[in-house]
């Protein structure tokens, strides 16, 4: 089958295609032939080498975590999947590729487009992992950093859906797009605090950091503390005493089925851009410099 491997740790540029045999399932894994790949920031991470000590690389690695796509082979004990079940889940085998391994996968609706499937499971599962570490409720007013990209869009549309408040920032060119989205905007950089100060005057009760560049400092001072801040880019937390939220803490099919569903009927938006397979290093390169609106999808065949 096609794919795309990296064989050492470095830039985009180390992605190349490749021809390896089509994995065969495992106990409780379906094989699917894929649709479209999410790609995440943290895909890039683990190319460079800077994760390794967290998520080591076997070489030649495949990169993606996330896919969409059709079930073509049952391991042994699976239940309740079958052959041709149109699916969107998490992979097990790197989802930059033609067929993938998937242990979890929920159905994809009729009305759900492959690309915007695919945007689903790993941003769907952070941003809810991350409300429901810092508890957030009815009434509360939530920062969030870097809130325009893949995890940031559901982020928004589910901390709002829960009755709070969201002040969101981004670059110029985002500020309607986060509007949109039911969202606060501001930008970020210098100035910030004032900035939420002046939009929140009674303070932010929760502060969530998808971008990891720089803002910890001033989320520590407009919450007074480290109190109910988390990040899920930001490496330097732990020396600043704060939550860094790592890795999926429960994947489920139920709760993905859902969020399809909802997707399906316009009640959660995504927003992707999608690239071919073979300009997943073209895709990763852009994702690196940061500024995404939404979510980047790989097509495949």
């Amino acid at each position: 089958m096609k794919d795309i491997v990296f064989d050492r740790f470095g830039g985009p540029e180390v992605l190349h295609e490749a021809d390896i045999e089509v994995p065969q399932p495992g106990p409780g894994q379906v094989r699917v032939r894929v649709k479209a790949a999410g790609l995440n920031a943290l895909d890039g991470k683990i190319r460079s080498g800077m994760l390794e000590a967290v998520y080591p690389t076997t070489f030649p690695a495949v990169p993606g975590g996330e896919l969409a796509g059709v079930v073509d082979a049952l391991g042994e004990g699976v239940q309740g999947v079958q052959v041709g079940d149109d699916v969107l889940g998490w992979s097990d085998t790197g989802s930059y590729a033609e067929y993938a391994l998937a242990t979890i996968v929920a159905p994809k609706p009729a009305a759900l487009d492959w690309p915007h499937a695919a945007a689903l499971p790993v941003a769907g599962e952070t941003a809810e992992r991350v409300l429901n570490l810092m508890g957030v409720a009815a009434g509360e007013t939530v920062l969030m950093h870097g809130a325009s990209g893949g995890v940031g869009t559901l982020a928004v549309q589910l901390a709002t859906a829960r009755g709070a408040r969201v002040i969101g920032t981004a670059g110029p060119g985002n500020q309607d797009y986060l509007a949109s989205l039911g969202a606060t905007a501001t930008v970020y950089g210098e100035g910030l605090v004032e900035r939420v100060r002046a939009l929140a005057p009674d303070g932010v009760d929760a502060v969530f950091d998808l971008a990891g560049k720089g803002a910890l400092e001033d989320s520590i001072t407009l919450r007074g503390g480290t109190d109910r801040i988390v990040t899920i880019a930001d490496f330097r937390a732990q020396q600043l005493g704060i939550t860094f939220s790592s890795g999926p803490a429960e994947t489920s099919s139920d709760r993905l089925a859902a969020l399809a569903q909802d997707a399906a009927i316009g009640k959660v938006v995504t927003t992707v851009t999608t690239y071919p397979l073979d300009q997943a290093a073209t895709a990763q390169r852009v994702s690196d410099a940061g500024h995404v609106r939404g979510k980047l999808v790989l097509t495949v065949g």
